[in-house]
């Protein structure tokens, strides 16, 4: 028997339109380079343009794509356009979140409802923004970056627990609904990751982020914390168009730590 999916994967997106959200830094911005790397026209989000943005459209020959996710007219007049400059979305790779940590009881509203809208509400409001552009298209693929703590839970993280949780159930719906129109809705939920977001952990638990780097790394069966490189590899394989089978999947990166069904 042979196999429809090539082994050439230097441009297996070529001519492909990607939207990366939270992508001026760490796993967002490793998940641009690599979707460049392989061939796509990548836009570039983060709230607002400046020159981390700038840094990383250059890097990847991409676009800037500024808007704030949690705004839904906002991610409404981006996705507008990126279609009307590009053409519609092909990849979509919702990356982008906010977290903060500290006792539930003594979590501020305000600031539980921004991680909500954020993580979750974000997601929602960018996939009901590309959806029509896909289905012209005639399929398309959607990545959406959860959270191990989304499967496990975490002490002084429950918005951002209770978020990223969201976001695997809306995979798995969004996956079964959108399948029959080749439209590809998937997840990964990394570990533990070296993003500059581990400094709101180190802060939360009196460390520094050097300490909190060899803390995480103790009780990872791989031994160290894992590179946004390597979720980048998974949100490529994820994006591919010769692979719509996979749907509704979270697959879990995080060194062994989490070996669980989602």
């Amino acid at each position: 028997m042979t196999s429809d999916i090539t082994s050439d994967t230097t441009k297996r997106h070529d001519r492909r339109v990607a939207l990366v959200t939270g992508a001026t830094q760490g796993i967002g911005a490793a998940i641009a380079e690599r979707l460049a790397a392989e061939g796509a026209t990548v836009g570039v989000n983060g709230p607002v343009r400046d020159h981390r943005m700038d840094a990383v459209v250059r890097g990847t020959g991409g676009f800037p794509a500024a808007a704030d996710v949690s705004d839904p007219d906002a991610v409404t007049a981006m996705v507008a356009d990126i279609e009307r400059t590009r053409g519609p979305v092909d990849i979509l790779v919702c990356n982008a979140a906010y977290m903060t940590m500290g006792p539930f009881v003594e979590h501020p509203d305000d600031d539980w409802w921004k991680i909500l809208d954020t993580n979750l509400s974000g997601t929602v409001y960018l996939v009901q923004a590309v959806l029509d552009g896909m289905r012209r298209r005639g399929g398309g693929n959607i990545v959406i970056i959860a959270s191990e703590w989304g499967v496990i839970g975490w002490p002084n993280a429950s918005a951002y627990s209770a978020s990223k949780a969201g976001l695997i159930s809306l995979t798995k719906a969004l996956g079964r609904e959108l399948a029959p129109e080749r439209i590809t809705v998937n997840a990964i939920a990394p570990g533990i990751i070296d993003t500059p977001q581990l400094q709101v952990d180190a802060d939360d638990a009196g460390l520094t982020l050097a300490q909190m780097h060899e803390e995480y790394a103790r009780e990872i069966p791989l031994g160290r914390i894992g590179r946004p490189a390597e979720i980048a590899a998974a949100v490529s394989l994820l994006a591919r168009d010769d692979l719509t089978a996979f749907v509704g999947q979270t697959i879990q990166i995080n060194g062994g730590t989490t070996r669980c069904r989602t």
